[in-house]
C-alpha cells in the first residue's frame, strides 16, 4: 500500500515522503495512529500541503542545527571518571556521558548524533564528531580526566629513597605483642 507520511516515522521516513508499506502495517499501525494518509487521487492536495510543511520543517531544523554547530565549534568538555592503574578507566565514556555533559552546559544534542567509534577507556583528549543534521557536522574536544581533574596518570617513579618498606609478616607481629592465635585468625 502506498502511503504519505504525515509526521516523521522512525525507520520509515520523514513527513511528506511517499512510501510503499505492507497493507497490515498501514491498516493496523500507521493509519490508526494518524501517522499517514493513503496515497490516492484525493490525497494529492493533502500531499502538496504536506510537502510545504515538510520544507518548512527542514528549514527550521537546518537553522537550529547551524546554531548548535556554532555553539559546539571549538567546545571542550571535561568528563571526570574513576581511574585504575595506568590510566585505564573503571568503565568507559560513551556518547551518553558526552550528551549528559553537554546538557549540563545547556546544549541539547541527541546521543545518536555523537559519532563515537568506540567507548573511551583511557584518560586523555579526544576529538569527537557530532553530526547535527544531514550535512551539518561539528567537532568537539572531550577531555577524560580522573576525579582530581588530571588528564594523565600521576604515578611516582619508585626509587630506593622513596620506596615504602615491605610489611612484616602477620605472625611476627602477633608473637612480638604476645597475642594469642585466636586474634591472629580474626585478622
Amino acid at each position: 500500500m502506498r502511503v504519505i507520511l504525515k509526521t516523521d516515522v522512525p525507520n520509515l521516513g520523514r513527513a511528506g515522503d511517499t512510501k510503499e508499506v505492507k497493507n497490515g502495517y498501514a491498516r493496523n499501525f500507521l493509519i490508526p495512529r494518524n501517522l499517514v494518509l493513503v496515497a490516492d487521487a484525493r490525497s494529492k492536495k493533502q500531499q502538496e500541503f504536506l510537502e510545504k510543511v515538510k520544507e518548512s520543517k527542514i528549514q527550521k531544523r537546518k537553522k537550529t542545527a547551524r546554531e548548535t554547530m556554532d555553539t559546539l565549534k571549538g567546545k571542550e568538555i571535561f568528563i571526570k571518571m574513576k581511574v585504575g592503574d595506568r590510566g585505564k578507566l573503571f568503565g568507559s565514556v560513551t556518547n551518553l556521558h558526552i550528551q549528559k555533559e553537554l546538557e549540563n552546559q545547556g546544549i541539547h544534542v541527541d546521543k545518536k548524533y555523537i559519532l563515537l567509534g568506540e567507548p573511551l577507556k583511557n584518560l586523555g583528549r579526544y576529538k569527537v564528531e557530532v553530526k547535527i543534521y544531514d550535512d551539518i557536522q561539528s567537532t568537539l574536544v572531550v577531555n577524560v580526566t580522573d576525579e582530581e581533574g588530571n588528564l594523565q596518570v600521576q604515578s611516582p617513579v619508585e626509587t630506593p629513597e622513596n620506596a615504602a618498606p615491605a610489611p612484616a609478616p602477620a605472625s611476627a607481629h602477633a608473637s612480638e605483642s604476645g597475642e594469642n592465635s585466636q586474634t591472629e585468625n580474626a585478622l
